[in-house]
């Protein structure tokens, strides 16, 4: 194929035109004409130089957009390091004092938002902290307590979230041992078992042998891995939470021999304490701390400051688990300790590899309550930071589970500052472990969570910065004063005045001290003790996959999130990870 291009010749007054086909004729100085093949080489010279003047500038461009690139790169960290907040245009207008904090405080969470990143990295530790009967009005209601309307509790500001549906498989509203199992194994169970599935309905002693029906924690999953394991509650340490990470029973009220039926333990089955301290995974957990000292070791003795739990299952058969489990040890030639007041975990260090710690017949005291002393009891903080010393200590990570189980003690027995207290005590705990944890929270998933709500609520339309433990309003009916802080049931809340036995009428709480830890909220409903509540509970998380945590879930979701983000249990098959990745292409 030719190209074809007119060309013009003068010569004086005569014009001539040629074809120029790849052929470039030139005419010579007696006018006749000479063809000569230079056209090709001419074109392909002129496409070269087209090319490269068209390289260069796509360079120059290039150049320029990544120059413009880093320069605003530099300005956003600077911004963002600074804390440098750019008006928007509607802002740089006169805006009212009133209006303008909103403005600014949205602008800030705005800026905030924007800059939170994904952590995609597989976690070396998992810390889950478990605020035991700590639904949404609670944590509301321990915000105000501690600093007002518009404070925010330490995991509040944790950059993921979500909504965990706490119903049990047979119950819309839950016991902490069915939601602990679900939280923990990442199945539903029923009402008052633990790691159990939904086939062993409670007090199924027979079915609970069924190992078919055995579900297995986070924590054996993290054992399996090679990973150290602990686990710090404020409760007993066979209490319904900590049990489902370890145990496998029908009724959760099996702590010691003398809560087991008779046919039951001819049928060899053991009680909370025994599995603990005897099976696996319990005897291989490097940090149990706690109390339940009336349920491990047999006919202990009260005392004021240390009474016995009348709740609670006490043991008569001779048991010296805590004898056992230093044996134990002893066999296995490891560095443990055992620590039954402030002055013995005081002297736990990273160098052991096991420590029990048994700090109380019962539960441990309330926070507001506990001898601070070396002889007395330690705080939810200390127990977790010793546990983290104890963990942290090697490169095969961790996992953690904590428990503010006295939370759900004080809404039991209807006395609300005590929840509260018992909140703003986990809250420093949590606290304490992202200071204790500096240089490894890129590598540390962190999880805060509830099992279930109560039935606390907050009421009447009481003046911002009021005392959340004082008065709401007067009933237009009754005239009678209510709190802010009521309850929906309560064994000692259901207040009458019986004066005019014609005319009943709720108990004037204004009588009453109302701020004190021992006042018992007034409640709709007479019940033998507060009961549960079923709405749905937060959980906040910081670190690897914390963004895993997005919507409303199953709480049962979050022991796939452990498993995913650790690659332990089911996803420490290497061909699971990589099904579920490619069921997210697709």
């Amino acid at each position: 194929m030719s190209t074809n291009r007119r060309l013009s010749f003068h010569k004086g007054d005569d014009s001539i035109q040629l074809e120029d086909t790849y052929v470039r004729q030139r005419v010579l100085s007696d006018g006749h004409l000479s063809s000569e093949s230079l056209g090709p080489k001419r074109k392909c010279g002129g496409l070269v130089e087209f090319i490269t003047s068209r390289i260069f500038v796509a360079c120059v461009a290039l150049l320029a957009v990544i120059i413009t690139l880093i320069c605003v790169s530099l300005l956003v960290a600077y911004e963002m390091e600074n804390e440098v907040v750019h008006t928007v245009d509607f802002l740089e207008k006169d805006l009212p004092e009133q209006q303008k904090v909103w403005f600014d405080m949205g602008i800030k969470e705005l800026k905030a938002a924007l800059s939170v990143q994904q952590n995609s990295r597989r976690a070396r530790n998992v810390i889950l902290f478990v605020g035991d009967g700590m639904g949404p009005n609670t944590v509301t209601a321990s915000r105000i307590y501690k600093g007002g309307e518009g404070h925010h509790l330490s995991w509040e500001l944790f950059p993921h979230m979500g909504l965990l549906k706490t119903y049990c498989a047979d119950r819309m509203v839950p016991d902490s041992a069915a939601t602990a199992t679900a939280l923990f194994c990442g199945v539903k169970g029923n009402y008052h078992t633990s790691g159990l599935d939904s086939s062993v309905p409670e007090k199924d002693f027979l079915g609970s042998l069924n190992e078919s029906s055995h579900v297995s924690s986070i924590l054996k999953w993290a054992q399996d891995d090679g990973m150290r394991t602990g686990f710090v509650t404020t409760t007993r340490v066979t209490h319904a939470t900590p049990s489902a990470l370890y145990a496998h029973i029908p009724d959760r009220k099996w702590e010691c021999e003398n809560n087991i039926p008779e046919e039951a333990k001819q049928q060899n089955c053991k009680d909370i304490g025994r599995v603990l301290i005897e099976n696996e995974p319990g005897r291989s957990i490097n940090v149990i701390m706690g109390g339940g000292r009336q349920c491990l070791v047999s006919n202990v003795t009260g005392s004021d400051a240390d009474p016995i739990d009348t709740w609670s299952c006490y043991s008569t058969d001779g048991r010296n688990l805590i004898d056992d489990w230093e044996k134990s040890k002893q066999a296995q030639n490891v560095k443990y300790a055992v620590a039954l007041n402030n002055n013995d975990l005081s002297r736990i260090s990273g160098e052991h590899d096991y420590v029990l710690g048994i700090f109380a017949n019962g539960h441990l005291k309330y926070d507001h309550e506990r001898d601070t002393g070396p002889s007395g009891m330690p705080s939810l903080q200390n127990m977790t930071l010793k546990a983290i010393e104890v963990l942290k200590r090697d490169d095969r990570g961790f996992l953690l589970v904590v428990e503010g189980g006295l939370i759900d003690q004080a809404h039991h027995r209807g006395t609300a500052r005590k929840a509260l207290s018992e909140t703003i005590a986990m809250d420093e705990a949590v606290k304490a472990t992202i200071n204790a944890m500096q240089g490894h929270l890129d590598e540390t998933l962190i999880i805060v969570t509830a099992d279930h709500s109560h039935t606390l609520s907050i009421n009447g339309y009481p003046q911002r910065g009021s005392n959340i433990l004082g008065f709401a309003s007067k009933s237009k009916t009754e005239q009678t004063p209510y709190t802010t802080l009521t309850y929906g049931t309560s064994y000692q809340g259901f207040q009458v005045d019986m004066a005019d036995p014609n005319n009943p009428r709720r108990r004037d709480p204004s009588l009453e001290d109302t701020t004190s830890f021992e006042y018992t909220q007034q409640a709709a409903i007479n019940t033998d003790e507060n009961t549960h509540g079923g709405a749905d509970v937060t959980v906040h998380a910081m670190g690897p996959m914390a963004h895993l945590f997005h919507r409303i879930h199953e709480q049962s979701y979050v022991a796939h999130v452990i498993s995913y983000a650790l690659r332990i249990g089911r996803f420490s098959d290497s061909s699971v990870v990589e099904s579920v990745a490619e069921i997210v292409k697709f």
